[in-house]
Order: structure tokens, then C-alpha cells, then sequence
């Protein structure tokens, strides 16, 4: 879950029991690879901006202002929002593989990550996975909407035949559409030819 899902929930917490008069603390904790939001703490009386990694403000009542930021150890985290901290889904995970000119054939550097990806399917038991092809600008639109569906099946195979279930998997084809380095029409770019696949 990111940061702007667990501040909602404790955002919820707080607006539950302001109403019965008791003192609640917001958190504001990093998303998975370490981004840090902001966030504002208002009521009647007053306002407060979170806007570093574990600050958090308490509040008192409806008529009295947020308190002053402070930061929180990772230790006082868990053991206040234990609860909401357990229930966050696992963040999803992602791999980028590379295929060879012109074809769905996978580089040897992308070959040797299918075992990775295969292990973190079963583990996670993942019900939802996208598989997105792309291709560089080498060709015409159609023809590399259509080799980028390739690519995007031949994962999709892989997966299917190492235990994955097929109903669990969305199959996407971009083309030269969603380039991962901008380039010029008729580029030889080897970032571009890609499949990704994410897994939830």
C-alpha cells in the first residue's frame, strides 16, 4: 500500500474517533521504494504539514490545533499502527526483459530473470499479473503493435507453462507507443524492446 492509502486509513481512524473526543495520531510513512508524500493535517483550530518519512502530528480534539510535527521511531510505528501496518497488501513487483531485433526472442541477460519472477508468482500465490509488450521505433505502427503482442504471449506461455494460472493473467500490447527511451521514428533501441510484467 502506498503512503496516500495508509494516511486515508488513518485519516478514517482519526475522523472515528474524533467524535467520541479521543487523541489521535496521523503518520506519515514512505511508499515501498522510499518516495515520501505530503500531507496536511487540518481542523478548526489550526493546520499542520507532514512532509518527512515517520512524521507524525497528534490531535487532540476538534477545537485544539494539531500538535507540532515530530518524527517517529520505527519501533513506535509498529506498535501504534500494528494493525493497519499488517493489513497493507504486498507492494507489487515489477521486471523489464529484453528481447533481440525484430523478434520475441529474450536476450540471455533477460532469460536468466525467468526463474525470479516464475519463484515470485508461486510465492506470492498472485491472482493478478499484467504483462505489457513493447518495441522500438524500427518499423511501422502496426507492425510493431503486433510483434509487441508477441513478445507479451511468448511471456505469457512462459509463465502459463512454470505453473502460473492463465485466468490470473492480463496480456497488453503497446508497440512503439510507450517508449521507455524517447526517440525518433526508425531507432535501433534496445530499452524499448521490452515486455513488463507486473505482479501483485
Amino acid at each position: 500500500m502506498n503512503h496516500k492509502l495508509f494516511i486515508l486509513i488513518c485519516c478514517v481512524f482519526f475522523l472515528t474517533i474524533c467524535a467520541c473526543g479521543t487523541k489521535s495520531t496521523v503518520v506519515l510513512i514512505p511508499d515501498p521504494d522510499g518516495h515520501v508524500g505530503k500531507l496536511e493535517v487540518s481542523n478548526q483550530a489550526g493546520t499542520q504539514t507532514l512532509d518527512q518519512a515517520n512524521q507524525a502530528v497528534d490531535i487532540k480534539n476538534e477545537t485544539t490545533a494539531p500538535a507540532t510535527p515530530a518524527i517517529l521511531s520505527q519501533s513506535k510505528i509498529r506498535a501504534v499502527f500494528s494493525d493497519a501496518l499488517d493489513a497493507r497488501p504486498m507492494p507489487p513487483e515489477k521486471f523489464i526483459l529484453y528481447f533481440l531485433p525484430g523478434s520475441n526472442l529474450l536476450t540471455k541477460e533477460s532469460e536468466a530473470l525467468l526463474p525470479q519472477i516464475i519463484q515470485t508468482i508461486l510465492a506470492r500465490r498472485s491472482d493478478d499479473i499484467v504483462i505489457s509488450g513493447h518495441t522500438d521505433t524500427v518499423g511501422s505502427k502496426e507492425y510493431n503493435y503486433g510483434l509487441s503482442l508477441e513478445r507479451a504471449k511468448t511471456m505469457f506461455d512462459i509463465l502459463v507453462a512454470n505453473g502460473a494460472v492463465p485466468d490470473h493473467i492480463k496480456v497488453t500490447s503497446h508497440g512503439e507507443g510507450n517508449l521507455l527511451v524517447k526517440t525518433p521514428d526508425d531507432v535501433d533501441e534496445p530499452q524499448n524492446r521490452r515486455v513488463e510484467v507486473v505482479i501483485r
